[in-house]
């Protein structure tokens, strides 16, 4: 057993300014407007009851978020609770690679909201082109195997014609039916 006693993140609660918080690209979770709505009445009334959780880039003094971008979203957007939090976000910060940050972002996700198809079909090849095995995915992100084989075959579909241009032929007069001829 390792010497250093494990302390969670959450014990160290941060109070950063919004403006150097950040989105990551890579984050599948979709909040429709009601929700949001509701998100924005949730802090009002009750106020920030959990932070955001973002991994800090010392080298551009910035932190990225891993979860919770529709509280940020939030902050930034509405005027009452930006001036009540004086344009402060409460974070907790892990120190990951970029591949754990995914996976992260997936765990705290799985269980609440509808994730975008496209985007966690990037995170699979991206997690995949990373060097991560199927197993590693299934384990860090919550799926099966037959979640991971769809999602890789459908980023692998995509990949395959994505320097493609497809048209639908016009097909006024080359192909009309006469229901007079033979």
């Amino acid at each position: 057993m390792n010497d250093v006693e494990y302390k969670s993140p959450v014990y160290d609660v941060r109070a950063v300014p919004v403006e150097k918080v950040f989105a990551n690209d890579y984050n599948p979770n979709v909040v429709a407007p009601p929700e949001m709505r509701l998100l924005e009445l949730s802090i009002w009334e009750d106020g920030f009851t959990m932070p955001c959780v973002c991994y800090y880039e010392e080298e551009t003094d910035r932190y990225i978020l891993v979860d919770g971008f529709h509280r940020y979203r939030v902050l930034k957007t509405s005027k009452r609770i930006y001036e009540r939090e004086k344009g402060l976000l409460p974070v907790v910060v892990i120190q990951k690679d970029i591949s754990n940050r995914m996976a992260s972002t997936i765990r705290h996700n799985r269980a609440r909201g509808t994730h975008n198809i496209e985007l966690m079909c990037n995170i699979v090849a991206e997690l995949d082109k990373a060097g991560m095995s199927d197993e590693w995915i299934m384990k860090n992100i919550g799926m099966d195997r037959d979640e991971v084989l769809r999602l890789k075959q459908i980023s692998g579909l995509a990949e395959l014609f994505s320097h493609r241009d497809f048209t639908i032929p016009d097909q006024t007069d080359k192909y009309t039916f006469n229901a007079d001829e033979d």
